[in-house]
């Protein structure tokens, strides 16, 4: 058979992989819990208030690896793999680089000048293909929690601005954010107000829309103020929760 014969056509449903982002507290662990019987691969100590299924906290890169390795080979029940978090994995990853060749620090691989990121490339895509693995053969969707940062992003159309994206190394985030289908920035909803302070002086105020300090919301495509993307053609913001999600991701897959 030849490879015209295998040609495939059309859309193949299958589970979201996706990267959800934001600051501490916001609530991307509790949204993940609610995706279909999710176990939990942890780096981080911060899943006691949420009643889930979980690994115990992995203090190697090693023990991330045999979790994964482990829901690919036994037979379970579980619908979707987490890792909470990303950032904490880097440090995994890092310290994995670093014994490897015998270096303190990530900034001293292999004599510096930034070797050290671009080897801990390999250990990431080691992880990326365990996931790929789980999505494709178990039929898994993948959540990867990280927390958010403040970067200044040089656009080459505009001046400089600030914006949010995950906690990572640039290379590790361009890698999973290409690999995902959806990066999403968890965030709050506020309006901004021009009040008038006197002697032609104006300052802006932010006002959080609905209780609690403003409404929840998933940013689902990117601009000046976030990265995020997705492949669902979602609304460009979502409530923070699951359902609502689901909702979207399953109208743009139809």
């Amino acid at each position: 058979m030849g490879l015209l014969d295998q040609i495939e056509q059309g859309r193949s449903a299958a589970p979201p992989r996706l990267m959800v982002y934001g600051t501490e507290g916001i609530g991307k662990s509790t949204l993940a819990s609610q995706a279909p019987n999710p176990i939990f691969i942890q780096t981080e100590d911060g899943l006691n208030e949420i009643d889930c299924h979980k690994f115990p906290l992995a203090r190697s890169f090693a023990e991330v690896q045999a979790a994964l390795v482990e829901l690919h080979r036994q037979e379970h029940d579980y619908q979707s793999v987490i890792v909470d978090s990303l950032d904490w994995l880097e440090r995994l990853i890092w310290d994995a680089v670093c014994q490897d060749y015998g270096a303190k620090s990530i900034e001293k691989v292999d004599g510096g000048y930034g070797k050290g990121y671009i080897y801990a490339l390999t250990p990431w895509r080691q992880f990326i293909d365990h996931l790929s693995a789980l999505h494709r053969d178990r039929s898994m969707a993948v959540i990867l929690i990280a927390h958010a940062k403040v970067e200044k992003f040089e656009d080459p159309e505009s001046s400089p601005y600030d914006r949010y994206s995950p906690r990572l190394h640039k290379h590790a985030a361009a890698l999973i954010t290409e690999w995902c289908d959806a990066v999403l920035f968890a965030s709050r909803k506020f309006r901004t107000q021009t009040e008038e302070t006197g002697f032609g002086r104006k300052r802006t105020i932010a006002h959080a829309v609905g209780k609690d300090g403003g409404e929840r919301i998933l940013r689902t495509i990117g601009g000046p103020s976030c990265v995020a993307k997705n492949r669902y053609n979602l609304d460009g913001e979502l409530q923070l929760d699951w359902n609502a999600l689901l909702a979207g991701i399953t109208a743009g897959a139809a």
